[in-house]
């Protein structure tokens, strides 16, 4: 009874120590090694190494994970010399009472060897040897391959985990107490499979000492029947391989629990939960699985020459549990759903913060709802991807990155107007046919094509919207033909173009001085904020910018700021220095096809009006013209313009530096598409030609 001490656990209420009984037990078992046992002791003994290996199987079924069995290598070593001590307790009652009859090492073995063997030695033998067979080739084997692997993958997996842990601590995820159990699960998870590999070859041995001990009883015992007792051939063979059949059986019986309780364990380090309830709800996951199972079963049961009944009720069931299982989640996910529409009708419906309802859209595009394919459709231009164009396009052009456009619909227009809004008020609009195209005549005579006649909303051009049929005909005909999405996107970017000044807020200046290179840099910290301030940085790139002057050379410009502040602080001189350091790119800009610049002056005489009319102290000069006088300057630039316009030509207005900033408020209001430039900022290299003078 010392083993039963030994395995027994211990409770709550236990009043001896437990080392003490292991120990006491350990020494038991050694001492049946030199001892001869009684054979009622023996029976009690074998009923304690079976119940023990269903207790280790049992508790193997229902772990939730390997590390709650972290004792399993040493129960396995118990186990097993629990069962070679009984080996040789037995084996030295066979061969020395076994002449006596079958019940002479005890009635467990003789019960194992009648109820087997059924009388027939062949059939006890082979039976014995199948079980060697399938607990050592298959359950062993496999079991001490996967518990190898298990431990070369978590000792080579340690470090990595390790600095999982470290990491998790310092980033704050974890404290130090929860870092510390971590660090020790991980330790004796390695500690275990490493362990689990070694134990994996006691049971090994077992299988095969199990094979030699029956070899060597069944020999030996012939042998002693035989010569010692007289007994005859066949009656030694009866008596002796009986009980050696009876008493592997019982031996190697609770072996191969064992062995499948350790395959068990080491192949269950991917699960999680009990075996039962894992393997459950992994096959019960695809009930298709189980209902394809079902007929093909059935369908072996209909073949000719193949018993129906077994293999029927096999599908029978197997359907049954499928139909059961596919029912059941059908309802877990109607119960789901339900349990999700009650949780979202109790959450409270979050207040949208009053400060959202101040933020304003930079840039925003409404559509009718006749105008949505435009978005959606990639057949009808695709709008937005022509705004991103936009984007990069002004970025290349004007050194200016543009905010973000916002497209949204509004019901409350007509189905084919847009409306594009410059931070919330109409800066344009226009109506468009989202499934026609616009067709337009350069030289401005009549289309001779069949169509609905609009007027172009950018320019307000005469246009005619045609069919796409038409297409062809308008370009052999030399007509210029654009897509809707085209004729929105190029309203968008002269609207842009002209309301750029109030897109250029202090945060995007301070974002274009930060993404300048590196070694720009110094240039900007020089620059800024001792010689101005990045809100009069921000007043100059707006006047460049209002006159479409191209801010992406940024260095070159803080470079005139920082010449210009060394004698003005007046923004709008600031602006003029500057200007004519950009002079090389604004007469590029502003340059025909043939790379030269057409002008038209200003006579000596308006020269001499503009500079007179200037008052105010130093830098602080206001232009006082008579409206006699302006009304004259208007009209006289305005016929100039427009013959040059007949003619096909866009000159410069030229006029000296002290009043080009004073033309320029003029020139703005009636024709703002005008250019103007001065003498400063005419580039010693540029071809220059002159077409008229106003007079």
């Amino acid at each position: 009874m010392a083993e039963a001490a030994a395995a027994a656990p211990k409770g709550p209420g236990f009043k001896v120590r437990g080392d003490i009984i292991f120990a006491i037990g350990i020494v038991s078992i050694l001492i049946v090694l030199v001892l001869p046992m009684p054979p009622v002791l023996l029976d009690v003994c074998l009923a304690l190494s079976l119940s023990f290996s269903v207790l280790i199987l049992m508790t193997a079924l229902f772990i939730e994970k390997p590390l709650d069995l972290s004792a399993f290598p040493t129960i396995l070593l118990v186990s097993t010399m629990i069962r070679l001590a009984l080996n040789l307790a037995s084996t030295r009652l066979i061969l020395a009472h076994g002449h006596e009859g079958k019940a002479a090492a005890g009635h467990v073995i003789e019960a194992f060897g009648s109820f087997v063997m059924q009388d027939n030695f062949v059939i006890g033998i082979i039976v014995f040897a199948i079980l060697t067979i399938v607990n050592f080739v298959v359950i062993t084997k496999g079991a001490g391959r996967i518990a190898e692997v298990a431990a070369r993958f978590s000792l080579d997996a340690m470090p990595g985990k390790q600095m999982a842990i470290d990491a998790d601590l310092s980033a704050g995820i974890i404290d130090e107490k929860e870092a510390k159990f971590k660090r020790s699960q991980l330790e004796q998870e390695s500690t275990f499979f490493g362990s689990m590999d070694g134990a994996a070859k006691f049971v090994r041995g077992d299988a095969i000492a199990g094979l030699l001990i029956v070899f060597i009883n069944v020999v030996a015992g012939i042998v002693i029947g035989m010569v010692q007792k007289d007994l005859s051939f066949d009656d030694a063979s009866h008596f002796y391989t009986h009980l050696t059949i009876g008493d592997g059986l019982v031996t190697q019986i609770p072996a191969l629990i064992v062995s499948i309780a350790s395959g068990m364990l080491v192949s269950k380090g991917g699960i999680q939960g009990s075996t039962d309830k894992a393997l459950f709800n992994q096959l019960s996951k695809y009930p298709q699985a189980l209902i394809m199972s079902s007929v093909l079963m059935i369908m072996l049961a209909l073949i000719p020459g193949i018993p129906g009944f077994p293999f029927m009720f096999m599908g029978g069931i197997i359907g049954f549990f499928g139909y059961q299982t596919m029912k059941n989640r059908k309802n877990l996910e109607l119960v789901k759903i339900e349990t999700d529409k009650q949780a979202a009708a109790k959450v409270p419906v979050a207040e949208e913060p009053i400060s959202k309802a101040l933020a304003i859209d930079n840039i925003r595009v409404e559509l009718g709802y006749g105008l949505l394919p435009l978005v959606n459709n990639p057949d009808k231009g695709r709008l937005t991807e022509q705004i991103k164009g936009l984007r990069r396009q002004l970025a290349e052009d004007m050194g200016f990155i543009l905010p973000s456009v916002r497209i949204q619909d509004n019901l409350q227009l007509p189905a084919n107007t847009y409306v594009v809004r410059i931070k919330e008020i109409d800066a344009g609009k226009g109506d468009i046919r989202p499934d026609m195209l616009l067709c337009m005549n350069p030289s401005g005579d009549r289309i001779e094509l069949p169509g609905e006649n609009t007027r172009e909303p950018t320019f307000g051009l005469p246009a005619m919207w045609i069919n796409p049929e038409y297409r062809e005909e308008a370009h052999f005909k030399g007509y210029t033909v654009v897509d809707p999405a085209t004729v929105v996107t190029t309203h968008i970017t002269e609207i842009i173009k002209d309301n750029m000044p109030d897109l250029l807020s202090y945060a995007e200046t301070q974002k274009l001085l930060d993404e300048l290179p590196k070694s720009h840099q110094k240039l900007v910290a020089d620059v800024i904020p001792s010689k101005i301030t990045v809100t009069g940085l921000q007043r100059v790139l707006q006047n460049l910018v209002s006159e479409r002057v191209s801010i992406r050379d940024l260095p070159t410009i803080l470079e005139g700021v920082a010449e210009s502040t060394g004698f003005t602080s007046n923004i709008t001189m600031i602006t003029e220095h500057v200007r004519a350091r950009l002079a090389r790119q604004i007469c590029d800009q502003h340059s025909n096809n043939a790379g030269i610049l057409p002008l038209v002056t200003l006579s000596g005489e308006w020269e001499q009006s503009f500079a007179e009319a200037l008052v105010g102290p130093g830098e602080e000069k206001q232009l006082a013209m008579p409206p006699t006088r302006l009304q004259q300057f208007i009209q006289s630039v305005r016929a100039i313009y427009e013959d040059m316009a007949m003619k096909g030509e866009s000159p410069v207005l030229l006029t000296s530096p002290g009043i080009r900033p004073y033309v320029r408020s003029i020139i703005e209001r009636f024709r703002p598409q005008t250019i103007v430039m001065s003498q400063n900022e005419i580039h010693p290299r540029a071809k220059i030609r002159t077409f008229a003078q106003i007079t």
